[in-house]
């Protein structure tokens, strides 16, 4: 949530400023600002709306000078305002802060510097910061040991930017529980709540952990703890490079993530296989493993909780992270795998917290690295799909999935569930995904492009699936509600006729994700609940695998996918869910790549 970035260079760097919230737009868009030190004054400009509608509005280019931090907020604290907009800054305009997280103690202190005489125009908890920090600098004249004493007075989870009149040419900046990283670049350093606020400008970072803050000048930086003791950090390469984030000539983010998938498939089977069989084997050595994610992750988590009983026979349970401390049974012999895109998931990082507070072992999926979840676990893996900009999830999902499939063959083959014969065959069928994938999207996006705009009025969708369908339903009914703001349901195919059935009418239409006819317990249960729909004269849009001429009449519309093993088709289902949404939010005009009230990074409670 929110994106925060600060600039000390040796030129004037408003424009840098000004590029760099904008890539980091997608972390929240409600309203954003910049304050920069000018001839020893603070200046801000700020506004609701998004960066370059606030730029055109308040001129934030205008503004020149050497040091400036920036913001694009996503609402937590108070509307959405132009005077709740960050940066805030102190009573005597001294001090100017942009923060990231929740201050859960902020009415506490609030009314206490009230009593003292500061005066607040806002109705965020960030404003407390600023005027912490006049407080204590007008008793102590030092600024740094000002900002220690106010960090030490914050409860909750923070990033934080400040820059002072007091220090012309430096950024001080903290985190805890909320991400924040340094860029260590040859005319400039950075700060910013991830890599795509200086991406542009410099690939070397260094990563801040809970409880310390940075000092950092245009040639140098120090880190240090919460008491104060210098910290020594590596710099960090990072693997991406600037091109990897812009669209490439798609009109959306979105729809270029959706055509990247191939490349993140192929990306995901080329995870090192050390990492992979040391997982499976954590697997074999503990009595119990769950799968952990939220929202998107929860749902890739669901899909693993398939395959691992399909194919190993094992039973690992899929758990929402925000609901994990209140359903798992964590204590030893218990390995936890969590899944996260950004790393810095907040109810998924508490859930790893509590499963190693009570002795589990952990491992992430994670797509960022240095983040929090890749630093706290036992084993990360890097999935590797480069960055996901729109704030829906699509490449990056997928990719998690093959890896979770990836450990499910090393563990099937563990136990001698399935055979290396059969292991290597389906790896093959993996290897051959992309491909597959590539055809469907050249081939078939021009006929759900036509579906779309001819059903994108109807308000309310039924998607059912059974079995491993079943997670592919609720994600692709995610995605329709994410991005096109429709009302979309995932369910089991079985679950219909106990209550929702009573739903069915004009008004109610069904998508049905009827696997292949090999699957002889799942595609007569599915065909069954597509005809009890057909019975009570409702829609129904069938992804099937089957024969036109003789599924024709079960479907008021059909999109029919090739014939492949059935280990792969769920992906190609799943890609047909995101395109139907994809082209049903375009219809609607849509804000694609920045729905409203949705954020990419979820790093508060």
């Amino acid at each position: 949530m929110c994106g925060i970035s600060g600039i000390v260079g040796f030129e004037n760097i408003s424009k840098s400023l000004l590029n760099s919230i904008r890539n980091l737009e997608y972390r929240g868009y409600d309203s954003c600002g910049i304050a920069i030190l000018e001839k020893g004054y603070i200046k801000i400009k700020k506004n609701i709306g998004y960066v370059d509608e606030v730029n055109e509005k308040e001129g934030l280019t205008n503004l020149t000078g050497r040091t400036g931090i920036a913001h694009t907020r996503w609402a937590t604290h108070g509307g959405v305002t132009k005077k709740n907009a960050h940066p805030h800054i102190s009573c005597k305009g001294d001090f100017a802060v942009v923060h990231n997280g929740i201050i859960s103690n902020y009415h506490t202190l609030k009314e206490g510097l009230k009593k003292e005489g500061h005066k607040f125009l806002s109705e965020t908890d960030t404003e407390v910061i600023a005027h912490l920090l006049e407080k204590y600098y007008s008793s102590t004249g030092d600024v740094e040991d000002a900002f220690r004493r106010s960090l030490n007075m914050l409860d909750g989870t923070y990033a934080i930017a400040m820059i002072t009149i007091y220090e012309h040419e430096k950024i001080f900046c903290a985190k805890n529980e909320s991400p924040l990283i340094l860029g260590i670049g040859n005319d400039a350093n950075y700060v910013g709540s991830d890599f795509n606020a200086f991406i542009d400008y410099t690939k070397n970072t260094v990563v801040l952990d809970d409880k310390e803050y940075a000092v950092i000048s245009k040639e140098k930086y120090i880190i240090k703890d919460i008491r104060g003791e210098r910290v020594n950090k590596e710099i960090t390469m990072i693997g991406w490079d600037a091109e990897m984030a812009k669209k490439g000539g798609y009109p959306h983010y979105m729809l270029k993530e959706i055509y990247e998938q191939p490349q993140a498939i192929t990306n995901a089977m080329n995870v090192d296989r050390k990492i992979i069989k040391e997982v499976a084997s954590m697997i074999m050595d503990n009595k119990r493993t769950y799968l952990t994610g939220v929202g998107t992750t929860y749902y890739v988590s669901l899909l693993g909780e398939y395959y691992f009983s399909s194919l190993t026979g094992s039973h690992l349970t899929a758990v929402s992270s925000d609901e994990f401390r209140n359903l798992a049974e964590v204590a030893d012999k218990t390995l936890v795998i969590a899944i996260s895109q950004s790393g810095e998931t907040y109810d998924t990082l508490n859930a790893l917290k509590y499963a190693r507070k009570n002795g589990a072992k952990t491992v992430a999926i994670v797509n960022v690295i240095g983040s929090s979840i890749a630093r706290m676990v036992d084993i990360p893996i890097m999935q590797g799909s480069g960055p996901e900009i729109c704030v829906i999830s699509t490449k990056a999902a997928i990719s998690q999935m093959i890896i979770l499939l990836s450990i499910v063959l090393e563990l099937g083959a563990m136990k001698k569930k399935i055979t290396v014969k059969e292991k290597i065959r389906i790896e093959k069928e993996l290897r051959r995904l992309p491909t597959v994938i590539q055809d469907i999207l050249n081939e078939k996006s021009g006929f759900i492009h036509n579906i779309a705009h001819k059903y994108s009025r109807i308000k309310n969708w039924l998607y059912l699936g059974r079995g491993i369908y079943y997670p592919i339903a609720l994600e692709s009914a995610l995605k329709m509600k994410e991005v096109a703001y429709i009302h979309a349901e995932g369910m089991p195919g079985g679950f219909l006729k106990h209550g929702t059935i009573a739903l069915i009418d004009e008004n109610l239409y069904t998508v049905g994700f009827i696997p292949p006819k090999e699957e002889r317990d799942l595609y007569p249960l599915i065909i069954g609940g597509i005809e009890e729909v057909k019975a009570r004269n409702g829609f129904v849009m069938g992804f099937h695998f089957g024969d036109k001429e003789k599924d024709y009449k079960l479907f008021d519309e059909e999109i029919i996918l090739p014939k492949v093993d059935k280990v792969i088709a769920p992906f190609l289902q799943l890609i047909l869910g995101q395109l139907f949404a994809y082209f049903t939010a375009i219809s609607l005009k849509r804000n694609i790549d920045k729905p409203r009230s949705l954020a990419k990074s979820v790093t508060v409670a």
